[in-house]
């Protein structure tokens, strides 16, 4: 894909006039980052990067770019900086962005960067923004979206924090006409001009909240994709239906798993149903929606609500749900083995993911545990008890889910792993300590051994599911890590490793 050549430069718009000449301090030397660079100078302005780690700043001096250390900045003289364009995971009260705030220097995300490049029409024409957000499902919505936009023959690109920055989509040559953009929490809380073309809001749960500071302000981030022209909200998730109380979009419709009223989709009779952008049209067949169950209709109904939102025929919607295959670690079949499905959905990192995966099985013997970020999982236990056969947990907060378990579902068989359960393990867990490296042999062995353990518990009609309810950063590289992990263990299993504790 070739690059976009900008147009003329005599002015990059109104909006980025004061950036020309002058120096950008670019944030955080990540994905979003980089993406910055090649921008900046096509509008004149002369980026200067900063961040924490010295291989990263090592990195960006080797390109000829100027870096400014962070204890450095310290002592700076702000008024060198027009902006400040921020990565979306540095908070808000870090030294560097605190100190820029405080000398009167604005601060934007990525995201917004990108906005105001777009509207300038740096790249080509301005863009449809179709944006999507929320708890749990973002990924596989923007995904689904991108497939019926493909499938209308609608030139676009998923872009955002499904990992294609925005910036490079509009780069790309020839352009998209529509970006499916996925954007997490802390890229809207830095994104407040973005008025996207139709935005949902799928779910709120507990997640992120040492960031944002609470629920509140964590909806509240959220809320931002509900300022544009259609705003998209899933009724069913008791903290996004509210946000639609609050939505300032020209109009806002819901989506249900349920019966529509006017101005809804939802599900009827197994069809996915539009009432809102028509007076009733069957969109698809709630069968023929991958991943199955009742978050795979969900996320259905809200990337039909986008599109639908820009006038993609019902029979475009259908073709591209059809065609959309679930990504991998997202409720994916691993191995069906004696009857037993051995299922990844370790992109599930928060009880509210793990839920709605739980909910789609029948019989579960249950792979949890890592790192809760502060979230409860007493309602989420108390919810799925009945559909546990056994569970096996393993990370940091191992205990809190066994705590939980023991008041909620005391009848349920559990079993709960630490690194020392492991033998030979004792040198490879001190190399890691003297080191500072993450060993993965350890969390491997942790994986296998849980795998196994799961395995002992199940029988025909069964499904060992791996939904951490959790993130993976306390033994895994990432949750894509923790996922091949489970399938490699998964691999390895013979016949006699199933039902050997039933």
């Amino acid at each position: 894909m070739e690059e976009h050549t900008p147009r003329a430069l005599r002015s990059p718009g109104p909006m980025l006039e004061f950036l020309r000449g002058r120096e950008v301090l670019v944030a955080g030397w990540g994905i979003s980052g980089r993406s910055l660079i090649t921008p900046l100078r096509d509008i004149g302005a002369r980026p200067v990067v900063t961040d924490s780690g010295a291989a990263a700043l090592t990195e960006a001096a080797e390109l000829g770019l100027e870096i400014a250390p962070t204890p450095e900045l310290e002592r700076t003289d702000w008024s060198r900086f027009a902006l400040v364009i921020t990565s979306p995971g540095w908070r808000p009260d870090s030294p560097v962005l605190a100190s820029a705030v405080s000398e009167g220097i604005p601060v934007w995300g990525d995201v917004e960067f990108a906005w105001w490049v777009d509207q300038a029409r740096i790249y080509g024409p301005v863009r449809k923004w179709l944006v999507v957000t929320g708890t749990n499902g973002k990924t596989t919505t923007t995904q689904m979206t991108h497939s019926i936009l493909r499938a209308a023959g609608i030139p676009s690109v998923a872009c955002g924090n499904i990992g294609l920055p925005i910036l490079d989509a509009l780069r790309r040559n020839p352009g998209p006409q529509v970006l499916a953009v996925e954007l997490s929490s802390f890229q809207l809380h830095w994104a407040p001009s973005v008025r996207p073309e139709a935005g949902v809001v799928l779910n709120v749960a507990e997640d992120h909240l040492d960031w944002h500071g609470g629920l509140d302000a964590y909806a509240a981030a959220k809320s931002r994709a509900l300022l544009g022209r259609i705003g998209v909200v899933g009724l069913d998730d008791p903290v996004a239906a509210r946000l639609a109380r609050r939505s300032k979009a020209r109009r806002t419709i819901g989506f249900r798993i349920g019966v529509p009223a006017d101005g809804e989709l939802g599900v009827v009779d197994g069809k996915l149903l539009d009432r809102a952008f028509t007076k009733a049209a069957i969109l698809a067949e709630a069968k023929e929606i991958s991943p199955p169950g009742p978050a795979g209709i969900a996320d259905a109904l809200a990337a039909a609500a986008l599109t639908r939102a820009i006038d993609v025929a019902p029979q475009f919607v259908r073709e591209g749900l059809i065609e959309h295959k679930v990504g991998p670690h997202r409720s994916a079949l691993v191995r069906e083995l004696g009857g037993v499905e051995f299922v990844d959905d370790s992109k599930a990192t928060n009880p509210h993911a793990a839920r709605s995966s739980i909910l789609g099985h029948q019989h579960v013997v249950w792979l949890a545990g890592g790192q809760l970020k502060g979230a409860g999982v007493e309602d989420l236990v108390e919810e799925v008890a009945e559909r546990l056969v056994a569970v096996v947990l393993f990370g940091a907060d191992a205990p809190v889910i066994a705590a939980a378990l023991a008041r909620h579902a005391p009848e349920v068989p559990v079993v709960e792993l630490g690194t020392r359960d492991h033998a030979g393990m004792g040198q490879a867990i001190m190399d890691e300590a003297i080191t500072g490296t993450r060993n993965t042999a350890i969390a491997d062995a942790i994986m296998e051994r849980a795998v196994r353990e799961a395995a002992a518990f199940a029988g025909p009609g069964d499904t060992v599911l791996l939904a951490p309810a959790a993130a993976s950063l306390d033994m895994f590289t990432d949750y894509t890590h923790r996922g091949r992990s489970f399938a490699g263990a998964v691999g390895d299993l013979k016949d006699e490793d199933l039902g050997r504790r039933l």
